[in-house]
């Protein structure tokens, strides 16, 4: 029953989330933005209000793999929402722009995100060992090494939730200020950013409840 709770609950609610999101998006990548005006440039417009000249923006293959890189000072938006002009286009386009606008000023949760980084590369790289010796053979010792690996993913999820919502927030603001959407189209953006925040919150709910279980097998 614990298991299910802490293990399957959250495991559902990251498939309804992905389920989500690529819905919402699909919907709205079939919709036109009436500016016309594609990611790309949408992107290149933001970083220019906020006198930004160092940022490339770069396509690349594959679908939402769009991010932005800030040890490279590069936004990579996948090509569907480089080229494009849908309003799921721009939505995911000010978005990423948005984190660069968040390097910009120094966002206090992206610093801490970045610095976290490392760490939680080198936590990821252990999970296969703590789910097959801790999860499945319940060897004491990976028990011990998942709660602390479990504990850095689940701090890095956390303070990623409001550095996501705050370059979403940023972007609907940035579309809507600079007349790249207008006020009907800014919901649609909206629901396209929220489907993509539920994907975080997914990550961070997953992440607590395999640190709570791993916790809660030691009390046993």
């Amino acid at each position: 029953m614990l298991f299910i709770l802490l293990i399957g609950v959250p495991m559902i609610i990251g498939i309804w989330a992905q389920m989500k999101v690529s819905g919402t998006y699909k919907k709205y990548s079939d919709v036109a933005a009436k500016s016309g005006i594609t990611g790309r440039e949408a992107a290149a417009y933001i970083l220019r209000r906020f006198d930004i000249h160092d940022v490339e923006i770069v396509p690349t293959e594959g679908l939402l793999t769009d991010h932005y890189d800030p040890m490279h000072k590069r936004l990579v938006l996948s090509k569907k929402n480089y080229f494009g002009n849908s309003l799921a286009a721009l939505g995911v386009a000010a978005h990423e722009a948005g984190h660069a606008v968040q390097h910009k000023v120094g966002y206090r949760a992206l610093k801490m995100r970045m610095a976290l980084v490392p760490i939680t590369q080198f936590s990821s790289q252990m999970l296969p060992f703590v789910i097959i010796g801790g999860l499945v053979f319940k060897m004491t010792g990976l028990i011990y090494l998942g709660i602390l690996v479990y504990l850095i993913l689940t701090i890095f999820q956390l303070v990623t939730l409001p550095v996501e919502f705050d370059a979403s927030k940023r972007a609907e603001n940035e579309l809507a200020g600079l007349g790249i959407v207008d006020g009907q189209e800014v919901r649609a953006v909206t629901a396209t950013l929220n489907a993509a925040a539920w994907t975080y919150v997914a990550a961070f709910v997953a992440s607590l409840g395999n640190l709570l279980y791993l916790f809660l097998m030691t009390r046993r």
